[in-house]
Protein backbone atom coordinates (compact mmCIF):
# COMPACT_ATOMS: atom_id res chain seq x y z
CA UNK A 1 0.00 0.00 0.00
CA UNK A 2 1.33 3.58 -0.68
CA UNK A 3 0.22 5.35 2.39
CA UNK A 4 -0.96 4.53 5.42
CA UNK A 5 -4.85 3.69 5.95
CA UNK A 6 -6.50 4.38 9.21
CA UNK A 7 -9.56 2.72 10.05
CA UNK A 8 -12.18 3.73 12.62
CA UNK A 9 -15.50 1.77 11.93
CA UNK A 10 -15.94 -1.95 10.98
CA UNK A 11 -16.84 -1.15 7.80
CA UNK A 12 -13.72 0.80 7.28
CA UNK A 13 -11.74 -2.36 8.64
CA UNK A 14 -13.40 -4.52 6.27
CA UNK A 15 -12.28 -2.49 3.67
CA UNK A 16 -8.37 -1.57 4.70
CA UNK A 17 -8.55 -5.63 5.30
CA UNK A 18 -9.86 -6.58 1.88
CA UNK A 19 -6.81 -4.85 0.73
CA UNK A 20 -4.41 -6.29 2.28
CA UNK A 21 -1.97 -9.11 0.70
CA UNK A 22 -1.80 -12.43 3.00
CA UNK A 23 -0.03 -13.39 5.54
CA UNK A 24 -1.33 -10.49 7.73
CA UNK A 25 0.39 -10.01 11.30
CA UNK A 26 -1.79 -7.99 13.61
CA UNK A 27 0.34 -5.72 16.08
CA UNK A 28 -2.60 -5.03 19.52
CA UNK A 29 -1.71 -1.83 21.45
CA UNK A 30 -3.63 0.41 23.29
CA UNK A 31 -2.12 3.20 22.11
CA UNK A 32 1.17 5.69 23.52
CA UNK A 33 3.33 3.41 21.01
CA UNK A 34 7.38 3.84 21.55
CA UNK A 35 10.39 1.61 20.79
CA UNK A 36 9.33 -1.29 21.71
CA UNK A 37 6.37 -1.32 19.72
CA UNK A 38 8.14 -0.71 17.28
CA UNK A 39 9.83 -3.86 17.96
CA UNK A 40 6.49 -6.16 17.18
CA UNK A 41 5.97 -3.87 14.17
CA UNK A 42 9.17 -4.57 12.49
CA UNK A 43 9.13 -8.53 13.81
CA UNK A 44 5.68 -8.54 12.13
CA UNK A 45 7.00 -7.15 8.84
CA UNK A 46 9.74 -9.65 9.07
CA UNK A 47 7.43 -12.75 9.10
CA UNK A 48 4.59 -11.35 7.18
CA UNK A 49 3.48 -9.75 3.95
CA UNK A 50 0.95 -7.01 5.69
CA UNK A 51 1.09 -5.35 8.73
CA UNK A 52 -1.94 -3.86 10.71
CA UNK A 53 -1.76 -2.35 14.38
CA UNK A 54 -4.90 -2.29 16.42
CA UNK A 55 -4.73 1.05 18.69
CA UNK A 56 -7.54 0.66 21.34
CA UNK A 57 -7.98 1.99 24.97
CA UNK A 58 -9.44 -1.19 26.34
CA UNK A 59 -11.63 0.40 29.69
CA UNK A 60 -12.28 -3.40 30.23
CA UNK A 61 -9.05 -4.49 31.16
CA UNK A 62 -9.11 -1.35 33.66
CA UNK A 63 -10.62 -1.82 37.52
CA UNK A 64 -11.70 0.30 39.28
CA UNK A 65 -9.47 3.70 40.92
CA UNK A 66 -6.42 2.16 37.84
CA UNK A 67 -5.32 4.90 35.20
CA UNK A 68 -8.17 4.63 32.46
CA UNK A 69 -8.48 8.44 32.54
CA UNK A 70 -4.77 9.49 32.40
CA UNK A 71 -3.66 6.90 30.05
CA UNK A 72 -1.46 8.23 27.49
CA UNK A 73 -3.16 9.26 24.51
CA UNK A 74 -1.01 10.47 21.34
CA UNK A 75 -2.95 9.29 18.13
CA UNK A 76 -1.20 11.25 15.72
CA UNK A 77 2.37 10.49 17.53
CA UNK A 78 1.18 6.81 17.13
CA UNK A 79 0.53 7.29 13.68
CA UNK A 80 3.93 8.55 12.44
CA UNK A 81 5.03 5.65 14.39
CA UNK A 82 3.37 3.30 12.47
CA UNK A 83 4.21 5.28 8.51
CA UNK A 84 7.90 5.52 9.70
CA UNK A 85 7.67 1.25 10.32
CA UNK A 86 5.98 0.33 7.42
CA UNK A 87 2.28 -0.24 8.94
CA UNK A 88 0.21 -0.54 6.18
CA UNK A 89 -3.20 -0.06 7.94
CA UNK A 90 -4.20 0.99 11.14
CA UNK A 91 -7.50 0.66 12.98
CA UNK A 92 -8.19 3.02 15.95
CA UNK A 93 -11.56 2.64 16.98
CA UNK A 94 -13.60 4.32 19.95
CA UNK A 95 -14.92 1.88 22.45
CA UNK A 96 -18.63 2.38 20.95
CA UNK A 97 -16.91 0.24 17.90
CA UNK A 98 -15.33 -2.23 19.95
CA UNK A 99 -18.22 -2.94 22.14
CA UNK A 100 -21.56 -1.17 20.48
CA UNK A 101 -23.74 -2.25 23.12
CA UNK A 102 -21.83 -1.51 26.23
CA UNK A 103 -19.73 -4.04 28.23
CA UNK A 104 -20.03 -7.11 26.89
CA UNK A 105 -22.44 -9.19 28.60
CA UNK A 106 -20.38 -12.16 27.44
CA UNK A 107 -16.60 -12.41 28.14
CA UNK A 108 -13.33 -14.65 27.79
CA UNK A 109 -12.76 -16.13 31.26
CA UNK A 110 -9.03 -16.16 31.99
CA UNK A 111 -9.42 -19.09 34.18
CA UNK A 112 -6.56 -20.35 37.03
CA UNK A 113 -4.49 -18.50 35.48
CA UNK A 114 -5.51 -15.35 35.57
CA UNK A 115 -5.87 -14.95 38.70
CA UNK A 116 -2.30 -15.25 40.04
CA UNK A 117 0.49 -12.22 39.79
CA UNK A 118 -0.74 -9.75 37.94
CA UNK A 119 -4.11 -11.30 37.67
CA UNK A 120 -4.58 -11.55 42.01
CA UNK A 121 -3.32 -8.17 42.16
CA UNK A 122 -5.91 -6.66 39.33
CA UNK A 123 -9.08 -8.80 39.25
CA UNK A 124 -10.69 -9.13 36.57
CA UNK A 125 -7.64 -7.97 34.25
CA UNK A 126 -6.87 -11.03 32.14
CA UNK A 127 -10.79 -11.83 31.49
CA UNK A 128 -10.68 -8.23 29.90
CA UNK A 129 -7.64 -8.64 27.86
CA UNK A 130 -8.48 -11.74 26.34
CA UNK A 131 -11.47 -10.54 25.80
CA UNK A 132 -10.99 -7.69 23.48
CA UNK A 133 -7.76 -9.76 22.25
CA UNK A 134 -10.19 -12.16 20.97
CA UNK A 135 -12.88 -9.74 19.20
CA UNK A 136 -9.83 -7.61 17.93
CA UNK A 137 -8.52 -10.86 16.29
CA UNK A 138 -12.17 -11.84 14.74
CA UNK A 139 -12.29 -8.33 13.49
CA UNK A 140 -8.55 -7.98 12.15
CA UNK A 141 -8.67 -11.85 10.87
CA UNK A 142 -5.46 -11.56 10.90
CA UNK A 143 -3.43 -14.68 10.21
CA UNK A 144 -0.22 -13.97 13.06
CA UNK A 145 -0.46 -11.64 15.93
CA UNK A 146 2.62 -10.14 18.23
CA UNK A 147 2.80 -9.74 21.76
CA UNK A 148 5.91 -8.50 24.00
CA UNK A 149 7.51 -10.94 26.40
CA UNK A 150 7.35 -7.54 29.00
CA UNK A 151 4.16 -9.16 29.53
CA UNK A 152 4.75 -12.61 29.80
CA UNK A 153 1.53 -13.34 31.70
CA UNK A 154 -0.68 -11.74 28.92
CA UNK A 155 1.49 -13.79 26.24
CA UNK A 156 0.83 -17.02 27.88
CA UNK A 157 -2.68 -16.55 28.24
CA UNK A 158 -3.10 -15.23 25.09
CA UNK A 159 -1.26 -17.91 23.93
CA UNK A 160 -3.11 -20.61 26.56
CA UNK A 161 -6.92 -18.93 24.58
CA UNK A 162 -5.60 -19.35 20.82
CA UNK A 163 -5.35 -23.19 21.84
CA UNK A 164 -8.25 -24.14 23.84
CA UNK A 165 -10.64 -21.73 21.48
CA UNK A 166 -9.32 -22.76 18.54
CA UNK A 167 -8.60 -19.51 16.92
CA UNK A 168 -6.86 -19.75 13.96
CA UNK A 169 -3.68 -17.34 14.88
CA UNK A 170 -0.23 -17.64 15.61
CA UNK A 171 0.61 -16.20 18.36
CA UNK A 172 4.06 -14.67 18.10
CA UNK A 173 6.47 -13.68 21.18
CA UNK A 174 8.99 -11.17 20.70
CA UNK A 175 11.56 -10.37 23.55
CA UNK A 176 11.28 -7.24 25.92
CA UNK A 177 12.89 -3.89 25.11
CA UNK A 178 15.06 -1.94 27.19
CA UNK A 179 16.80 1.16 27.41
CA UNK A 180 20.60 1.63 27.95
CA UNK A 181 20.31 1.51 31.69
CA UNK A 182 17.67 -1.72 31.48
CA UNK A 183 14.65 -0.24 31.64
CA UNK A 184 11.72 -1.90 29.99
CA UNK A 185 9.97 0.21 27.74
CA UNK A 186 6.48 0.67 28.81
CA UNK A 187 3.93 3.28 28.19
CA UNK A 188 3.69 4.16 31.51
CA UNK A 189 7.22 4.95 32.07
CA UNK A 190 5.87 9.30 30.91
CA UNK A 191 4.57 8.79 34.32
CA UNK A 192 7.93 8.75 35.95
CA UNK A 193 9.92 11.53 37.53
CA UNK A 194 13.63 11.50 37.48
CA UNK A 195 13.51 10.16 40.86
CA UNK A 196 11.01 7.77 40.30
CA UNK A 197 13.03 6.49 36.87
CA UNK A 198 15.59 6.04 39.05
CA UNK A 199 14.21 3.92 41.59
CA UNK A 200 12.15 2.10 38.64
CA UNK A 201 16.11 0.64 37.72
CA UNK A 202 15.99 -1.57 40.98
CA UNK A 203 13.24 -3.69 39.04
CA UNK A 204 15.68 -4.67 36.26
CA UNK A 205 18.68 -4.66 38.95
CA UNK A 206 17.13 -7.17 40.86
CA UNK A 207 15.94 -9.47 37.47
CA UNK A 208 19.41 -9.40 36.29
CA UNK A 209 20.92 -10.42 39.94
CA UNK A 210 18.58 -13.29 39.81
CA UNK A 211 19.08 -14.16 36.37
CA UNK A 212 23.29 -14.42 37.04
CA UNK A 213 23.11 -16.76 39.93
CA UNK A 214 20.41 -18.87 38.10
CA UNK A 215 23.20 -21.83 37.92
CA UNK A 216 22.84 -22.36 41.73
CA UNK A 217 19.37 -23.03 41.95
CA UNK A 218 16.01 -21.59 42.92
CA UNK A 219 16.57 -19.84 46.64
CA UNK A 220 19.68 -18.37 45.44
CA UNK A 221 17.61 -16.63 42.42
CA UNK A 222 15.14 -15.33 44.95
CA UNK A 223 17.55 -13.89 47.34
CA UNK A 224 19.74 -12.40 44.64
CA UNK A 225 16.88 -10.48 43.10
CA UNK A 226 15.12 -9.73 46.76
CA UNK A 227 18.38 -8.00 48.12
CA UNK A 228 18.37 -5.68 45.23
CA UNK A 229 14.34 -4.49 45.92
CA UNK A 230 15.17 -4.38 49.75
CA UNK A 231 17.81 -2.03 49.03
CA UNK A 232 15.45 0.41 47.43
CA UNK A 233 12.94 1.34 49.56
CA UNK A 234 11.29 3.62 47.26
CA UNK A 235 10.13 1.01 45.22
CA UNK A 236 6.85 -0.92 46.54
CA UNK A 237 7.23 -3.92 46.06
CA UNK A 238 3.84 -6.03 45.26
CA UNK A 239 5.33 -9.47 44.14
CA UNK A 240 8.61 -11.13 43.61
CA UNK A 241 8.10 -14.64 41.83
CA UNK A 242 9.55 -17.55 40.57
CA UNK A 243 7.38 -19.45 38.50
CA UNK A 244 7.16 -22.16 36.29
CA UNK A 245 6.80 -20.45 32.98
CA UNK A 246 3.40 -22.47 31.77
CA UNK A 247 1.81 -23.04 34.93
CA UNK A 248 2.76 -19.72 36.81
CA UNK A 249 3.66 -21.90 39.97
CA UNK A 250 6.30 -21.01 42.50
CA UNK A 251 9.19 -23.36 41.73
CA UNK A 252 10.05 -25.88 44.01
CA UNK A 253 13.73 -26.04 45.16
CA UNK A 254 14.51 -29.29 43.56
CA UNK A 255 13.45 -27.62 39.88
CA UNK A 256 15.54 -27.53 37.17
CA UNK A 257 14.85 -25.94 33.44
CA UNK A 258 13.51 -23.23 32.58
CA UNK A 259 11.10 -20.55 34.47
CA UNK A 260 10.24 -16.93 34.76
CA UNK A 261 11.63 -14.39 37.41
CA UNK A 262 8.75 -11.28 37.29
CA UNK A 263 8.00 -8.25 39.65
CA UNK A 264 5.78 -5.83 40.13
CA UNK A 265 5.90 -2.55 42.31
CA UNK A 266 4.45 0.92 42.64
CA UNK A 267 7.43 4.01 41.69
CA UNK A 268 6.04 7.02 42.63
CA UNK A 269 2.25 6.90 41.33
CA UNK A 270 2.97 4.37 38.83
CA UNK A 271 2.87 0.69 38.97
CA UNK A 272 5.36 -1.27 36.57
CA UNK A 273 6.10 -5.24 35.79
CA UNK A 274 9.11 -6.65 34.14
CA UNK A 275 10.09 -10.17 34.03
CA UNK A 276 12.99 -12.11 32.80
CA UNK A 277 12.89 -16.16 31.55
CA UNK A 278 16.33 -17.68 32.44
CA UNK A 279 17.27 -21.63 32.99
CA UNK A 280 17.60 -22.90 36.37
CA UNK A 281 20.63 -24.99 37.04
CA UNK A 282 22.60 -24.52 33.88
CA UNK A 283 22.87 -20.51 33.81
CA UNK A 284 20.82 -18.19 31.85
Amino acid sequence: MSDLVVARTRAELVAARRALEGPVAVVMTMGALHRGHAALVREARRRATSVLVTIFLNPLQFGRGEDLARYPRTLDADLELCRAEGVDAVFAPGPDVVYPEGDPGIRVSAGQLGTVLEGASRPGHFDGVLTVVCKLMHLTRADQAYFGQKDAQQLLLVRRMVRDLDVPVEVVGVPTVREDDGLALSSRNTYLTPFDREVALSLSRSLRAGAEVAAEGPSAVRRAARDVLLAEPAARVDYLALVHPVTLQDVPEHHRGEALLAVAAKVGSTRLIDNVPLTIGSGT
